[in-house]
């Protein structure tokens, strides 16, 4: 059955539905109109009976004047005397006893509604209604004929016209089935010529507001997800690869020139030392990039514990103190005491150095490291006293491989604070990132407080 395609299924689910529909409408109407002729016989016997009673009454002759009473070969009436022998009747019936002896006696004291499958003279099923006269016992009946007829009339449009309102109303079915299923039938060829090349076109929506309109705009909504993220990747490789190649190209280029002719120890030392340093960055660059992929995946491995804000900060401050110390700048730390985050250790001091790193590389003055509390959240600021951040470029400070103007360029490779980002929404936190009023950058990761 799930290999049958969607519109036959549906239509023969209509179909199904439509016959039980039909056979129920079918036996009601049928039972209905059954009773209606049987009531209808029943009413014209009493009228009879009525009329005959009183023929009967003036000593009336049945077999002489009942031709205005009873009608010939379809109906006919009887009169039984006390003894339970035939006093009167009409010419079909002739002298034959229409009642058993149980009916007769209670004919006797009421009216009674008899059934007999054959009468005398008319070989036909009749209805017979008993009832007690002055003189007897007056029986007047009807063949059931006309009902089993009209009945038999009644199946036989049934048997015809069932068959052929189911056809149409399938039919009906199947071309609404194939109506309600053709939006999803050109949404289905659009989405087969869509390609990673075209992903720009979108699945035709219908101008009705229902479920496959609605169904329409979720899958137009996931492709542009999913050409957005294409996009990001796609960006992302490319920023990836140019970033990988310069450092490859001085490696390239430093050994080239350490081949081309002979040279004293210290400049091979010179050169080791340069390609050292390229390998370095080649290898941070290669571990930032695996991070940034694992946190796409939702695979970044967390080891949460209790940690110490104001131990967190006096560690990075001191891992990074040589280098302030060499560039002559301060470096300094402001804890706020007794305040705890549970977090990964490791993953906050990366993303702490990155942000020391970055106020060191990029900006000038005193650096400062503080921890803030504001509303059951610690933030984790890194401020410095340079030019800040273009205006335009706060905006995309965290997006990976985005760099300001030349002012704050030199030579990194935009996914520092892009691991921050990443960290931070890690831990269920946020980075953000602002000019400070009186000059300078201020960057800083929003924690949840222990």
């Amino acid at each position: 059955m799930s290999r049958v395609p969607l519109r036959l299924r549906l239509t023969l689910v209509f179909a199904l539905a439509m016959a039980v529909v039909l056979a129920a409408a079918g036996w009601f109407v049928y039972v209905r109109v059954a009773d209606d002729l049987s009531n209808a016989l029943d009413q014209e016997l009493r009228s009879r009976a009525q009329d005959v009673s009183a023929l009967v009454a003036q000593d009336g002759s049945l077999n002489r004047g009942g031709t205005a009473l009873v009608e010939r070969g379809e109906s006919f009436a009887e009169l039984i005397g006390g003894d339970g022998q035939v006093l009167d009747a009409t010419p079909p019936i002739g002298g034959t006893l229409l009642l058993t002896a149980d009916q007769l006696s209670a004919a006797r004291s009421e009216r009674i509604f008899v059934n007999r499958s054959s009468v005398p003279g008319l070989d036909e099923p009749a209805r017979m209604l008993a009832l007690p006269v002055a003189r007897g016992v007056l029986v007047v009946g009807g063949t059931r004929e006309n009902r089993a007829e009209t009945l038999h009339s009644l199946r036989t449009a049934f048997l015809i016209g069932g068959p052929l309102a189911l056809l149409l109303a399938s039919l009906a079915g199947y071309a609404l089935a194939g109506a309600a299923l053709r939006p999803i039938e050109a949404m289905r060829k659009r989405a087969q010529e869509i390609s990673t090349s075209s992903l720009h076109e979108r699945l035709p929506v219908p101008v009705a507001d229902d479920e496959v309109a609605r169904l329409g705009e979720t899958l137009n909504a996931m492709l542009a997800r999913i050409e957005a993220g294409l996009e990001r990747e796609r960006r992302f490789v490319a920023d990836a690869s140019h970033e990988l190649r310069t450092p490859l190209s001085l490696l390239k280029t430093e050994l080239e020139l350490a081949l081309r002719r002979s040279r004293t120890p210290d400049e091979l030392e010179g050169t080791i030392r340069s390609a050292a340093a390229e390998s370095d960055r080649l290898g941070r660059i290669a571990d930032d990039l695996l991070l940034l992929a694992r946190s796409e995946d939702g695979r970044l491995p967390l080891r949460l514990e209790p940690v110490d804000v104001d131990d967190l900060l006096e560690s990075v401050a001191a891992r990074f103190q040589p280098r302030a110390d060499a560039q002559q700048r301060a470096l300094d730390v402001h804890g706020d005491s007794a305040r705890i985050v549970v977090a990964d250790r490791l993953r906050l001091e990366q993303a702490l150095g990155n942000m020391v790193d970055n106020a060191l590389a990029h900006g000038s003055g005193a650096v400062r490291l503080s921890a803030v509390a504001h509303n059951g959240t610690v933030e984790l600021h890194v401020a410095d006293d340079g030019p800040g951040f273009p205006a335009e470029f706060l905006g995309h400070a965290f997006e990976r491989f985005s760099r300001a103007d030349e002012a704050r360029r030199h030579g990194g490779s935009g996914l520092g604070l892009a691991i921050v980002d990443t960290v931070a929404r890690a831990h269920r936190g946020s980075a953000n990132a602002a000019n400070r009023d009186g000059g300078g950058a201020d960057v800083w990761m929003t924690l949840d407080q222990a």
